[in-house]
């Protein structure tokens, strides 16, 4: 039952990853709430155990390998052998191709890309052993190309054949592996989009919704269902995939 079973959510400080930990507390699942930093995650650990359910907050930068394996180790001692994973941590650094660092592409792919591998490769171990496993990542309508966004939109679309090798390798184990591609979300990045191109952030979600079928933004509560839906127990042979959740056909 899920509520044996421990989930880990990285970049859930705030935004789609802190909706997707409190949803998966909510499903019965013990969550750890992997961020930056430690502290930053303390709202979310309240709210999940105000609720009733168990969390605990973990500090990492989920670029740095053995960062990665200390905070899984301690989430293993501490709440249980993690059996899901939600690669839900990232950074923009926009700009057009011209203007872009290399700083900036690497931060990107770094904490995107190699974060997912860095997390799914310390994770699997204890979802192979226990035979069954849920890992979601996240990756975003910008995959199928974006102005300004050379560096992100690589690095999510990355995820995706990253998202389709785990699900062929870690299928025998009862293991599956999915991929979200949220489209405008309306989230704390999305306000630092709305900042950078000049716009209120009410004026930017306004004119998105105006082309988005569903006539509205989306909200981190929108993924975050999307992910009980893929680490659900009846969900197992839905592996391998990528849904966009953009209200509206993408790809």
């Amino acid at each position: 039952m899920a509520d044996s079973r421990v989930a880990i959510v990285t970049g859930a400080a705030r935004g789609i990853g802190a909706a997707t930990a409190r949803r998966l507390a909510a499903d019965g699942f013990a969550v750890a709430v992997i961020d930056l930093d430690e502290k930053h995650c303390a709202d979310t650990v309240s709210a999940i155990e105000a609720d009733g359910g168990r969390a605990l907050a973990v500090g990492c930068d989920v670029s740095d390998a053995e960062q990665v394996q200390a905070a899984v180790d301690r989430i293993a001692t501490e709440l249980g052998g993690p059996t899901v994973l939600v690669n839900n941590a990232g950074v923009i650094r926009d700009n057009m191709l011209f203007k872009m660092s290399e700083d900036d592409w690497d931060t990107v792919m770094s904490v995107h890309l190699r974060g997912a591998f860095l997390m799914s490769r310390a994770v699997q171990k204890h979802m192979v052993e226990a035979g069954w496993g849920r890992i979601v990542n996240l990756s975003s309508t910008s995959a199928l190309g974006n102005r300004g966004q050379a560096n992100y939109s690589t690095a999510k679309a990355g995820l995706q054949g990253l998202t389709k090798t785990l699900a062929i390798e870690l299928g025998k184990f009862g293991v599956t592996a999915n991929a979200i591609a949220p489209g405008f979300i309306a989230t704390d990045m999305t306000k630092a989009t709305a900042e950078r191109v000049g716009m209120e952030f009410e004026e930017f979600t306004k004119a998105a919704a105006a082309s988005i079928p569903v006539a509205r933004v989306g909200q981190p509560e929108d993924i975050a269902n999307t992910v009980s839906f893929f680490v659900d127990e009846r969900s197992g042979f839905v592996s391998g995939q990528v849904i966009y959740v953009a209200g509206g056909p993408k790809a």
